[in-house]
């Protein structure tokens, strides 16, 4: 709960002090223009995206598998526009790095990895058994 707190806090600390250091260098009026051009800019590509995510689940399910990794990359793509409507640098960044899909590749392997590892660690546990076939011991009775 702590970390959310800090972060809804932080977050907006974090961009206003961004966008004002690149107010002075750059001038406001070219600031704005540029956060106005990157939100436009990210949420035409995400709904490119979007779309050619939703394409490749549909392949994956006309083959008969679940598409498991194009609704984690349609949620990313999700989260990405949000990042990108949100005003700021920071953000714009953290959009796009969900929505090109080489990055978000890597995102969501690394999450699923880290997701993952107990359950991976406790599968390994063997249990010995033996099979006795109940016919073969009928006919010996």
């Amino acid at each position: 709960m702590n970390s959310l707190l800090l972060l809804i806090i932080g977050l907006p600390i974090l961009e206003i002090s961004v966008m004002i250091k690149i107010g002075q260098q750059i001038g406001t009026f070219n600031t704005i223009l540029i956060i106005f051009f990157t939100a436009i800019v990210g949420i035409y590509y995400a709904k490119v995206e979007g779309l050619n995510t939703i394409k490749a689940g549909m392949v994956n399910l006309y083959k008969n598998r679940i598409p498991f990794y194009e609704i984690l990359s349609g949620a990313s793509i999700a989260m990405a526009a949000i990042f990108l409507i949100l005003p700021g640098f920071i953000s714009d960044a953290i959009g796009f790095l969900f929505l090109i899909p080489f990055t978000r590749k890597i995102i969501i392997n690394s999450w699923l990895r880290s997701k993952y590892k107990n359950n991976s660690q406790n599968k390994t546990d063997v249990i010995d058994a033996e099979v006795i076939d109940e016919k073969k011991e009928k006919n010996e009775l």
